[in-house]
């Protein structure tokens, strides 16, 4: 389907972690269905590049991109971006953002019990990766609805893993985070029901992407995850950015409150 007739055509989606990973591939996939990307990231300069690859890549498709370098959970930077995204809406004639993604990757990754209580996470840590890679989620949403730029159609994913409910060394933190983020999801999607806003949560299976190498063993992991998925292989972000896509085209509209599976099975067989 070429831009033209894409129902998609004109859109905007807001992307939170677009600068790698599902972040990028969902805008690069979204932008080839003609959306436009609000892209929300945090990188130092010697990662720019890579975002500007991602812009370029969005340009190239005909979309446009307005991305915003700062730290998701602040409420002052929030505020400023959402008022310039509001603006920009406003000139290419929409009111609402159509599709926002939830891609925060930033947690803290260490034992909740150590021999030496300096290697063990603090309250400190604890409460920055909940911040980021969940109650974010809901500060955004509210920040979104009470400017009114959600509506009727609207859709919200939010991303989470089989941490959620597994466990894995070092992965505490990062794991309750994944958990309170689906709960969230569900709870958004409770009280945005009467409005027609979407809110569902992607669980991807194990992607080779630079949060995943943060994670201590994750060359095992990796090794594991190739044996036991029914598919052979590992997810891809193209994968979850090909599903989100797919869920975004207006004719989806009765899916809300739910956990989608995108990972070839991975996760039923334990």
């Amino acid at each position: 389907m070429s831009n033209c007739e894409s129902p998609l055509k004109g859109k905007w989606a807001l992307i939170l972690g677009s600068s790698s990973g599902f972040g990028a591939a969902t805008a690069r996939k979204l932008s080839q269905k003609g959306m436009n990307i609000f892209g929300v990231h945090l990188d130092m300069k010697q990662t720019m590049p890579r975002v500007r690859e991602v812009i370029s890549d969005i340009e190239a498709n005909g979309a446009k991109a307005i991305f915003f370098n700062m730290n998701a959970t602040n409420e002052r930077k929030r505020a400023r971006a959402i008022k310039k995204m509001k603006e920009a809406l406003a000139e290419s004639g929409e009111s609402t953002i159509w599709l926002m993604m939830h891609s925060l990757a930033f947690g803290t990754l260490k034992p909740f019990i150590a021999e030496d209580p300096k290697d063990a996470i603090d309250p400190a840590s604890m409460n920055m990766t909940l911040e980021v890679m969940a109650h974010s989620l809901v500060y955004w949403t509210q920040a979104l609805w009470r400017e009114g730029l959600l509506g009727r159609g609207s859709r919200i994913f939010s991303m989470t893993s089989e941490g959620s409910h597994r466990v894995v060394p070092g992965y505490g933190a990062v794991s309750a985070a994944k958990a309170a983020l689906e709960s969230h999801t569900r709870q958004l999607a409770m009280e945005l029901g009467k409005y027609g806003v979407l809110v569902n949560c992607i669980q991807a299976g194990v992607t080779d992407t630079p949060a995943l190498r943060q994670i201590p063993g994750h060359e095992a992991m990796i090794e594991l995850t190739k044996r036991r998925n029914p598919g052979g292989r590992l997810t891809t972000p193209e994968d979850v950015a090909n599903t989100i896509a797919a869920l975004a085209v207006p004719e989806v509209s009765w899916i809300s409150g739910s956990v989608i599976f995108v990972d070839g099975g991975e996760d039923v067989v334990g």
